[in-house]
């Protein structure tokens, strides 16, 4: 009964793990934050300003944690770049905690249900790094995928409003209000940028920069292009967007005529694994050698490895640059 509880307990802590980490962020607890702050310029009570100090130290708190995780992870620049393309306010310091909250429940659920030490580590450090990079990518592609897919009828809004005399920061703020998804939330960054002073070109840029789309790029190349050598902005861009919809038919023709042999590699991939738990569950003592023989962890060990080229190779063999 007590291992059952503790392994509820440790499911129940990584799911709160997981939530606090990845939920995304409040509207109102965003006007919140900006009220309290003007109450706090403008106030001259005691208790107030006790209040602003406490935020004040919990504030420099954050910053320790944050850059005690840009000390331990390797590439601190490229994992914040990451973070900001899936749309959420997002920190090194909460991805750093996922990350640890996770590795230690999953290994000490599996110490709990009798598995080796080594072993319980060495998968809780898999789980704790590999899971969330995986939920970090998955919701990066969703939102680009989304942003990719919107984006060739927020041009084409564009091009009606340059078409009716419009000139091209109020196509850019019409977009920012008409799209729904992430294709307005860049462009109403681009409208708020170039309300504060920067130049349309530096603050597109910044968000191709961030996307990493080449289909945001051929925009701003575009845009770029036509103000160096002039001519009709319009037309051109009302041939970009058709250039991006036959892109984006050309993606799904190439998804549909590989997605049998994905599915096939995804099967022949997991099989091996299926197969090692199921045996673990009828004869754990059986399988317990591979923990236990050095033969059989080098053997593990070089399957493993046989099976990571194999996946990479047909991964490369199925993708194509369009």
């Amino acid at each position: 009964m007590l291992p059952m509880l503790m392994i509820m307990a440790g499911m129940g802590g990584a799911l709160a793990l997981l939530y606090f980490a990845m939920a995304g962020p409040s509207t109102a607890k965003a006007q919140a934050r900006r009220l309290e702050g003007l109450r706090e310029r403008h106030s001259r009570s005691a208790e107030v300003a006790a209040q602003a100090q406490l935020r004040k130290i919990t504030a420099a708190r954050d910053n320790r944690i944050e850059n005690l995780a840009q000390r331990f992870i390797p590439n601190p620049a490229l994992l914040r770049q990451r973070l900001e393309r899936t749309g959420r306010t997002w920190t090194l310091g909460q991805y750093a905690m996922a990350s640890a909250g996770l590795a230690i429940v999953v290994a000490f659920l599996l110490s709990v249900r009798g598995a080796p030490g080594l072993f319980s580590i060495m998968i809780g450090l898999l789980v704790g790094i590999g899971l969330p990079h995986l939920v970090v990518g998955f919701l990066v592609k969703r939102r680009v995928n989304q942003f990719t897919t919107r984006f060739p009828d927020a041009i084409e809004l564009m091009v009606r409003g340059l078409r009716s005399g419009l000139p091209i920061s109020e196509t850019i703020q019409i977009v920012a209000s008409e799209i729904p998804g992430p294709v307005s939330v860049e462009f109403r960054e681009v409208s708020d940028k170039m309300k504060i002073g920067r130049t349309m070109e530096a603050a597109l840029q910044d968000v191709a920069d961030r996307l990493g789309t080449p289909e945001f790029q051929f925009f701003v190349i575009t845009l770029a292009i036509q103000r160096e050598t002039g001519g009709n902005l319009a037309e051109t861009l009302s041939n970009l967007a058709d250039v991006l919809r036959k892109r984006a038919q050309m993606k799904l023709k190439i998804r549909a005529m590989s997605s049998e042999s994905k599915a096939s590699a995804y099967i022949i991939g997991a099989l091996p694994f299926i197969v090692f738990t199921m045996i673990w569950i009828i004869n754990r003592k059986y399988m317990a050698e591979f923990f236990s023989d050095p033969r059989l962890m080098v053997i593990g060990a070089g399957g493993l490895l046989w099976m990571c080229i194999g996946a990479f190779i047909m991964a490369k063999m199925i993708r194509f640059e369009i």
